[in-house]
């Protein structure tokens, strides 16, 4: 047998190429990460108007001072007035649609579109 083993491992030109390619994805996470916990602070406001007594009966105005409130302490700050529906078709519906938009890199952009629906009451339910 001879003395000299071969060795094993990865070469630094193989370990760069991993480290950047590893770089690149932890850099598109830190973009995306504040756009989706900022959606779920959104699905927190909607369930918390969902959840007030009477939501089905609430106006508009009222509906959007309860998410304004909650917007404010979440630190939302995509969603505006404009974004916010209330529908009325075989029941009561709360729906905010929006899209964020963040600089990636030079002339890129991640754009992320977010439309999300919570049932505040039954139409039999607020007609009574």
């Amino acid at each position: 047998m001879s003395m000299a083993t071969r060795q094993r491992g990865i070469t630094l030109i193989g370990f760069v190429l991993v480290a950047a390619v590893l770089g690149f994805f932890f850099f598109v996470g830190a973009k995306l990460f504040p756009m989706y916990t900022e959606y779920y602070a959104v699905k927190g406001a909607m369930v918390k108007v969902q959840q007030t007594p009477g939501s089905a009966r609430l106006a508009p105005d009222q509906v959007w001072k309860i998410l304004d409130a909650t917007f404010y302490t979440s630190y939302v700050e995509s969603v505006q007035r404009q974004n916010v529906q209330l529908v009325r078709q075989n029941g009561y519906f709360l729906r905010i649609a929006y899209e964020v938009r963040k600089p990636l890199v030079y002339n890129l952009d991640v754009v992320a579109k977010f439309d999300h629906s919570v049932e505040l009451g039954r139409t039999d339910a607020v007609n009574e």
